[in-house]
């Protein structure tokens, strides 16, 4: 598969690198800040100044979008609208409105979109997701996390442009933990935090249990996760940062202790995979019906379903809470969760509730006037047919 770089971001780098690597891919074209390719250990084929130039080539199967935070979300949106795969990094902008937009763009393409998140991957946490499945702790359970993360020194930072970063890291880790993240609270020490200061969080799981995670600079990255629960104590270690070699010791109800070890993970290669599987379904798929029809909770026509692997929805979500912490040191409160589905039909029906709202208040003062002016009796049933010709459209279009 030929694909095409769009942006200079550390992950998109070595997601490209992954990618070829596997000797299966080509890193047929780039488009973005100079790159030190020998640092980069790899090569673009083409180097265009032009992303439109490279969006119109009809060799390039796929785009792994890493621009920085001005380029990103125009980036993401028009990889989708050329109908290629597409690989985001993660986040795809500074709030959650490019997600949405980005899952409604590719309903419509029915093209595969993925973002480089990589965190739920890792062997080690996905040995304490199948420990605390197994133990099935009803209520009562918490999980701890101390990060301690240093600036990566990649290439998109010594740039000018700005940085687009998540606001805290490892949503998706705590939601495989937990599941679905209902309340979200953070506290920073000034209402616009930096992101080289301190961030604590805590919150609420749909189904039980709580998280309490505390973010911190430091010259050293390093990380480690403590699972409490009636039947299960768990304690997974980082030592060195993540994804570096890991360490999980566990006791069970019978207060038996287990240690487990892991060397340092290439994720990447993981995400490659995944997004491999995504592809041969999408094809497969495309082979069988030429108009598949969409299922709900897919990342799309033609997506595979892989709940237990990385979906678009993860990026949602994740976006979603990115926001709620923000939000939450920004006014000093919790926010509560609430997760609406970003379809072509939820967006008009907002759009159609608020339309009428306003209709509703403009044919209030109408009618207080018409006592003066009875003329503008025939506007308020020009108004009324209008909103109500609007909703016989929509039935019939629908059908």
């Amino acid at each position: 598969m030929r694909f095409a770089l769009l942006g200079n971001n550390s992950d998109g780098l070595q997601m490209a690198k992954a990618l070829v690597d596997t000797g299966r891919h080509e890193l047929a074209a780039y488009c973005g800040p100079s790159i030190p390719w020998e640092t980069a250990e790899i090569k673009a084929k083409r180097i265009l100044g032009d992303m439109e130039e490279i969006l119109a080539d009809p060799a390039i199967d796929a785009v792994v979008v890493a621009g920085n935070s001005s380029q990103r979300p125009l980036q993401l949106r028009r990889a989708l609208q050329s109908e290629r795969h597409v690989l985001c990094v993660y986040p795809p902008d500074e709030n959650p409105d490019s997600a949405y937009e980005a899952a409604m763009i590719q309903a419509d393409t029915r093209r595969i979109l993925l973002p480089i998140l990589l965190g739920a991957l890792h062997p080690a946490v996905r040995r304490l997701q199948t420990l605390l499945q197994t133990t099935k702790p009803s209520a009562g359970w918490l999980i701890q996390w101390d990060r301690e993360c240093c600036p990566a020194a990649g290439s998109e930072e010594k740039s000018k442009a700005k940085t687009l970063t998540a606001y805290f890291h490892g949503w998706e880790v705590l939601q495989l933990l937990g599941g679905p993240i209902a309340e979200v609270s953070a506290f920073a020490e000034r209402p616009e935090r930096l992101i080289d200061e301190p961030l604590l969080v805590a919150g609420r799981f749909e189904k039980g249990g709580l998280f309490q995670a505390a973010l911190q600079p430091s010259s050293k990255s390093k990380w480690r996760l403590r699972l409490t629960a009636t039947a299960l104590q768990a304690d997974l270690n980082f030592p060195n940062g993540f994804p570096g070699p890991a360490t999980l010791t566990w006791q069970d109800e019978t207060e038996a202790c287990h240690t487990e070890e892991w060397p340092a993970n290439n994720l990447f290669s993981g995400m490659v995979t995944i997004f491999e599987d995504a592809v041969q379904k999408y094809e497969q798929a495309a082979c069988r019906s030429p108009v598949p029809k969409p299922e709900r909770g897919n990342e799309g026509l033609g997506a595979p379903s892989l709940p237990e692997l990385i979906t678009w929805q993860d990026a949602i979500r994740c976006a979603e809470l990115d926001d709620a912490a923000r939000r939450s040191v920004e006014r000093r409160r919790a926010s509560t969760l609430e997760y609406p589905e970003a379809t072509e039909e939820a967006s008009f029906k907002g759009t159609m509730t608020l339309i009428g709202c306003g209709m509703l208040w403009i044919m209030l003062v109408l009618l207080v006037l018409s006592r003066w002016y009875p003329a503008l009796l025939a506007v308020i049933v020009l108004m009324l047919t209008l909103f109500l010709s609007l909703q016989l459209l929509r039935l019939i279009v629908r059908k």
